[in-house]
């Protein structure tokens, strides 16, 4: 495994400096669910959340989130996000809500970290929204399934 590039020489947490990489197009893609009792996915499915449209809000929750993210994980860079995409396809075999964000710029560092806090968010407010009805929902499967650009390469989850 490869050093972890957020400690200095001297084991100091540092923000890696990007200034030397090249500038190029980056995509990453992250996903994750969020599991919940039928008679929720019932209603966010029939459109009944007394909160109203809980995947529309979910997902203009989750593309802020990403434009965010710099300032909610220290380290990361703030980026110029040239696109933010927030799928969310409802499950009945979960039952629950798949989340796939899609994040992409044009520069010197990749966007997993703003496609893992879309996903994330999403999932969340899915759970504000509808946490009235069913507290035991389950939020899992985060992780990145795309990342490509920039000197590293691509890479696919399996």
């Amino acid at each position: 495994m490869a050093d972890l590039t957020h400690f200095d020489g001297q084991g100091h947490a540092h923000m890696v400096d990007v200034s030397d990489k090249s500038v190029t197009a980056r995509v990453a893609v992250a996903e994750g669910y969020i599991k919940m009792a039928r008679e929720t996915f019932d209603i966010i499915s029939q459109g009944r959340a007394k909160k109203g449209d809980v995947l529309a809000v979910a997902r203009l929750a989750g593309i802020m989130a990403a434009k965010r993210t710099s300032d909610l994980i220290p380290l990361c860079h703030p980026l110029p996000i040239t696109k933010v995409a927030v799928d969310l396809t409802l499950d009945p075999g979960l039952p629950g809500v798949r989340i796939a964000a899609t994040v992409k710029t044009t520069g010197q560092t990749g966007v997993e970290m703003e496609a893992l806090t879309a996903a994330t968010v999403a999932a969340l407010t899915v759970y504000d929204m509808a946490k009235a009805v069913d507290r035991a929902m389950e939020i899992g499967g985060v992780r990145v399934r795309l990342k490509d650009g920039g000197k590293s390469g691509r890479y696919e989850a399996q």
